[in-house]
């Protein structure tokens, strides 16, 4: 029963199918388009593939992009379902002051982290940082209650800022580099330094506040660009997203059948 995972952020369609819905389950294809290609799934990447028994999917991005998905999804006969953050779920507790209104990309992304965690003999706390148009930095403490987190701008966004707010910033991406000596690679630096120093920041809150290191799992389109710049140790991952899905789903799937017995 093949399993189609999509996540839509804010700039790109990542879309992947697995073998079957349960975790650790083999990936057979995946993809991915920016938003302004969504239309042409049907016809293009997806025309190919064989139709998903079923589908859950992470949007950040907005109602007219879900339906935009929707339409392109009727190629087959599959559901759409989409995940809605909820008071638990995956493992985690999400401990937000109104836990819909946390976004469901860093929501699937820490139940992907959770789901790692659990792996582990004596699992500990986990720092979970997403990095794309914007940076999410959220904290797991070691019982998978979601403690908190913090949201910063990706580095395009700083890069349009500042060319928007200051004159003559309008220059070539740099060199991340200790000592900056030019405004190429000062504006590099400052932006990578700034995320760089938020996910060291979250890593001592959680340390002192758990009194265990926490592991920190890095994933997001832009993540290859900060993790060589990240002194703390961490991993780097594809993307938790589709870890998130795919447990999601099974618990979804494991629900419905004792629901049935």
């Amino acid at each position: 029963m093949t399993f189609l995972t999509i996540d839509i952020g804010n700039t790109r369609l990542k879309w992947a199918v697995f073998e079957t819905a349960r975790p650790g389950a083999r990936m057979l294809t995946h993809g991915a388009v920016f938003l302004e290609h969504i239309d042409q799934l049907a016809e293009r990447e997806w025309a190919r593939l064989a139709a998903p028994a079923v589908m859950l999917g992470c949007n950040v991005a907005g109602d007219a992009v879900r339906r935009r998905v929707e339409e392109q999804l009727e190629l087959w006969d599959v559901a759409p379902r989409w995940v809605v953050p909820g008071a638990v779920g995956g493992g985690v507790t999400n401990g937000y002051d109104y836990p819909s209104r946390l976004g469901a990309d860093r929501f699937v992304a820490q139940v992907g982290a959770r789901h790692r965690a659990t792996l582990e003999a004596d699992p500990r706390p986990v720092v979970v940082v997403m990095i794309g148009t914007a940076v999410t930095v959220d904290a797991l403490d070691q019982r998978g209650r979601f403690l908190g987190g913090l949201i910063v701008p990706g580095h395009g966004i700083m890069l349009r800022a500042l060319e928007g707010g200051t004159a003559g910033l309008r220059v070539p991406t740099g060199e991340v580099v200790p000592f900056p000596t030019n405004t190429s690679d000062a504006l590099t630096s400052g932006g990578t330094y700034a995320i760089t120093g938020t996910i060291e920041r979250m890593w001592r809150h959680l340390k002192d506040r758990s009194g265990i290191p926490p592991r920190i799992l890095m994933t997001g389109g832009a993540g290859w660009k900060v993790s060589p710049h990240l002194d703390t140790p961490h991993e780097l991952l594809d993307s938790l997203i589709f870890d998130g899905l795919l447990v999601l789903q099974a618990e979804r799937q494991g629900a419905e059948v004792r629901s049935a017995q």
